[in-house]
């Protein structure tokens, strides 16, 4: 047995049962071999965030494992990776290395070394005889602590070396462990709780990640507490609840918006509370209650002044336990609060119902959104979007009801992320209908690994809003390029990718009309189920109204 062996077999061992990869490394036939299935996309970045994409609807149950090729796939994997990590996904990458006489000279790409700043825990196997122990390491960190990409480089001369008899079989599984917050974190929290009058819980995606979203709910309930879900942290609270403001990216709703400005204590469950352009900021005076399973995000971005550092589910029920003793096993029903909210949701919906409900032909994004939130069984589906446009009309607008039916993404936001990210989840979850909303920007990034999908038989779909340009961008807005248009057609798209989709082997969709969005959703789901690839390709129009934003 050499190198490469071992890992194919100690990946078995973990209950890997596919790979995710671009060509050509070793270790893809080493794991044909042995009966896990090798999924080929075709570029390294689809590949890895399709891995991405398995591990986040998988919660540290099951991880998505990624396989290239050294130098030149190493290389073009990095963004992916840069993904995963800001987003705080556990992915296994394995990239081949060159031979370590040449590992160090340049150009050459070390890939362990490079991918430190954008991974949790990146390694290179020296000798043969380390397989075991890094591979073990590796799995701990997938398992415990930050949730992030771990990655181990794979020499081409170490790797094909034979491995000592007496290592063959010496793996050892390595177990996740749980940790929470002291005693005095819980109790300082609970004091601040008790001294709010605005309390707001604003959920991240730990609260997905350690399964803790029914314990959540029963906080929320005990407190009367509303809800605000950050945009990797959507459907861990379900929107349908009285409790629940929505989610947020850039723009959120007009619930969440009023509750982040007006609340004075902000309880944050899961949460690395990190500002980028893509989240709601919380604006100034708050006493904030931090709980992440990660110390360097306290005191990151906000001012805490009560960390609680451990496994959300485990901080959670903690804070139920003493809550309890304090106001009873009933819960504290506050009809003001959920008034205000349902208030709240009641001037959204008249502003944005124009949108929603437009007769115009072009089609507007949001008469898509409503024929989604209409058409779809939410509870046995799961929908993404993609980078610009069709994030802003989509997280703070459709329904996120149990764990994982909505994945919200990006800290870094990468364009073309959503279609992989969908194929992973879908393999994830195949009985579930998975769908992905893309523009014609963003299919321009990552639209071949649809024919990953029809080859795979992986019954996904697409919607893309085909309105010939950047809808991010609006002609007439303050970041739109004139000038640039008229003199080279930047922004200007063109396509039918209906037709695409046919000429790769799937189903495409052409919809101009209104009364064609339900028809082609419901046609969608009935081609999904025999395992075949779908674009829906909308003519749509570019509508620049967006949320809200504290």
């Amino acid at each position: 047995m050499n190198g490469i062996e071992l890992i194919a077999n100690i990946l078995k061992s973990e209950g890997i049962e596919w790979v995710a990869c671009y060509p050509s490394n070793p270790l893809i036939e080493a794991l044909a071999k042995i009966d896990i299935k090798v999924i080929a996309f075709r570029h390294e970045r689809g590949a890895l965030m399709a891995a991405d994409g398995f591990s986040r609807t998988n919660d540290r149950q099951k991880f998505g494992v990624f396989v290239m090729q050294s130098a030149a796939g190493a290389e073009n994997s990095m963004g992916a990776l840069a993904q995963a990590n800001a987003d705080n996904i556990p992915v296994l990458v394995l990239p081949g290395g060159y031979t370590l006489d040449r590992m160090s000279v340049a150009p050459n790409f070390w890939a362990s070394k490079m991918y430190e700043p954008v991974s949790k825990y990146a390694e290179t196997i020296f000798k043969v005889e380390e397989i075991p122990s890094i591979m073990r390491r590796a799995f701990h960190h997938l398992r415990n602590g930050r949730p992030a990409p771990v990655v181990v480089e794979m020499p081409a001369d170490v790797c094909a070396a034979q491995v000592p008899t007496e290592l063959e079989n010496s793996y050892s599984f390595p177990k996740q462990f749980t940790s929470r917050p002291t005693n005095d974190a819980i109790d300082a929290a609970v004091a601040a709780i008790q001294q709010s009058k605005n309390l707001l819980i604003w959920s991240g995606s730990g609260v997905l990640m350690s399964q803790a979203t029914k314990e959540l709910q029963e906080l929320a309930e005990l407190l009367s507490a509303p809800v605000y879900t950050t945009m990797p942290g959507k459907s861990s609270f379900d929107e349908r609840h009285d409790l629940s403001l929505g989610a947020g990216s850039t723009t959120t709703t007009l619930a969440a918006k009023e509750f982040l400005l007006k609340s004075d204590t902000i309880l944050a469950l899961g949460s690395s509370l990190t500002k980028t352009p893509y989240s709601q900021i919380i604006p100034p005076g708050k006493t904030i209650i931090q709980n992440t399973n990660n110390p360097d995000s306290i005191n990151k971005d906000e001012s805490v002044d009560v960390a609680l550092v451990g496994d959300t589910k485990e901080t959670i029920t903690e804070l139920i336990i003493k809550l309890k003793a304090i106001y009873g096993e009933s819960k504290m029903y506050d009809d003001n609060v959920r008034q205000e909210i349902s208030q709240y949701k009641a001037d959204m919906k008249k502003e944005f119902d124009p949108f929603l409900n437009s007769e115009e032909e072009p089609i507007s994004p949001y008469r898509v959104v409503k024929a989604i939130n209409e058409t779809l069984d939410l509870e046995n589906s799961i929908i993404t979007h993609d980078a610009g446009a069709p994030r802003e009309q989509s997280v703070a607008f459709i329904n996120a009801t149990v764990p994982h039916s909505y994945i919200g993404w990006g800290k870094t936001t990468h364009l073309g992320f959503g279609l992989p990210l969908i194929i992973g989840a879908k393999i994830a979850n195949p009985d579930k209908f998975c769908l992905n909303i893309m523009g014609d920007g963003a299919f321009g990034m990552s639209g071949m690994d649809f024919e990953t999908a029809t080859r795979q038989k992986i019954g996904i779909t697409t919607i893309i809003y085909n309105n010939g340009g950047m809808a991010t961008y609006p002609v007439g807005a303050s970041n739109d390029f004139p000038v640039a248009r008229e003199k080279s057609g930047v922004g200007v798209m063109t396509g039918n990718y209906a037709n695409f989709a046919r000429t790769f082997g799937g189903h495409g969709i052409e919809v101009t009309k209104i009364s064609e969005l339900a028809p082609a959703l419901q046609k969608a789901q009935e081609l999904n189920k025999e395992g075949i690839t779908v674009i829906i390709d909308i003519q749509t129009s570019m509508v620049s109204k967006r949320g809200y934003r504290a």
